[in-house]
């Protein structure tokens, strides 16, 4: 177990089994954008009376190169693609904290997400846990997924960060990140403290 602090707590009333996907989404990029799209238009086509939840997750990890963003900013940046996405209505997004538990994760996780419901992700050790906890599970076809890999999105946001010319910020980030998500990281400053946090970027993987 971890004595990482259990921040947020679980809500009182969690959702009813939904369509979930999770994530740590630092940041949310294209890949995260398609993972998403993918479950939504899987819960419209099968289970249209579900919701879809997003859960956000590593909520309570201390800042560092592969944690930048708290579960509030991240939350931000979800919200502010959904504006401009295929997502019909308002999907549940909740922050789940780590527990470094991964047999005992799914039943954590469910205090915040909901009951078993449908699980959806491109990643075979999560979607392993979720089927094993009882969970229907759905893989998702990923195409490119290395281009996606949220260390090298960070390792290019990171060389970005000291680039006062937000034009060239964006020519280079823009096929990663969504450009709404972008320009939120951008006018909030939040690429700017990535040129704060350490030397020498994050390991591979």
């Amino acid at each position: 177990m971890t004595n990482l602090p259990i921040s947020p707590i679980p809500p009182e009333h969690p959702p009813p089994p939904s369509v979930v996907v999770l994530g740590r989404f630092q940041p949310f990029h294209r890949g995260h954008a398609h993972m998403v799209e993918f479950a939504e238009r899987w819960r419209l086509e099968n289970m249209p009376q579900a919701s879809l939840v997003i859960a956000i997750g590593s909520s309570n990890r201390p800042e560092s190169l592969r944690n930048p963003w708290t579960n509030s900013e991240r939350s931000d940046m979800i919200s502010e693609w959904l504006e401009s996405s295929i997502v019909e209505g308002t999907p549940i997004i909740t922050s789940i904290p780590d527990i470094e538990d991964p047999p005992n994760w799914v039943s954590h996780a469910e205090m915040y997400h909901g009951p078993s419901g449908v699980f959806i992700s491109s990643d075979h050790d999560s979607l392993d846990l979720y089927k094993d906890s009882g969970w229907e599970t759905v893989e998702i076809p990923m195409e490119d997924r290395g281009r996606f890999q949220g260390w090298r999105v960070r390792e290019t946001a990171r060389m970005m960060s000291t680039i006062g010319d937000n034009d060239a910020i964006v020519e280079v980030l823009t096929p990663t990140i969504p450009h709404s998500v972008l320009k939120l990281m951008i006018d909030k400053q939040y690429l700017r403290r990535l040129a704060f946090l350490g030397e020498g970027g994050e390991p591979v993987g």
